[in-house]
């Protein structure tokens, strides 16, 4: 199985059926915080549906096509995150993350997001890591920020979240490939 110790009390893991259960509880403890940036929380309303959806990430992983990892503080879920997807041709991955409140403000998804772009340029030979936030969500921002992404622009009304249209805010990291170093 697919793990990785981020600091002695976080660990990203492969995210696997057998914490869908976890996952869907901090899910729907977090929804109306989550609800303002997350579109898809309609449609999440059982275990189920979250076993689901992970049984699809778990096929996409296969194909090389994304890679979705629990977020662990602990032994406790705190959130996900990964590659939504994968451009092998062009060498690009498209990172999204999202963390349950309780474990905001406390460096842990700037710690997973720099542990995904080691694997990013490590493993996955990628030369360039992604990611897209609402421009209003201003913790989020703050991850790329953080880990020296270059922002290229605002992308206007690219997301429907319910009833409004969000712009977000486009980071990118060109990452060095090199063998020498």
């Amino acid at each position: 199985m697919f793990s990785r110790k981020i600091t002695p009390d976080i660990e990203i893991r492969l995210s696997l059926p057998k914490y869908a259960d976890e996952i869907f509880a901090v899910t729907d403890a977090n929804r109306e915080f989550l609800r303002q940036w997350l579109p898809w929380l309609d449609g999440t309303t059982s275990a189920d549906d979250t076993r689901e959806f992970i049984r699809e990430q778990l096929q996409r992983f296969a194909r090389g096509e994304a890679i979705h990892v629990t977020i662990f503080s602990g032994e406790s879920v705190a959130g996900v995150a990964g590659f939504n997807q994968i451009d092998a041709v062009n060498g690009i991955g498209y990172i999204g993350y999202w963390l349950a409140e309780e474990y905001n403000g406390r460096g842990i998804m700037t710690r997973v997001v720099s542990d995904l772009i080691s694997i990013a340029r490590d493993e996955l030979g990628l030369q360039k890591v992604d990611i897209r936030c609402a421009t209003e969500n201003h913790r989020s921002r703050a991850i790329p920020e953080r880990l020296g992404f270059t922002r290229e622009g605002t992308l206007q009304r690219a997301e429907k979240v319910y009833d409004r249209w969000l712009d977000h805010e486009v980071y990118a990291l060109l990452l060095d490939t090199s063998p020498e170093k």
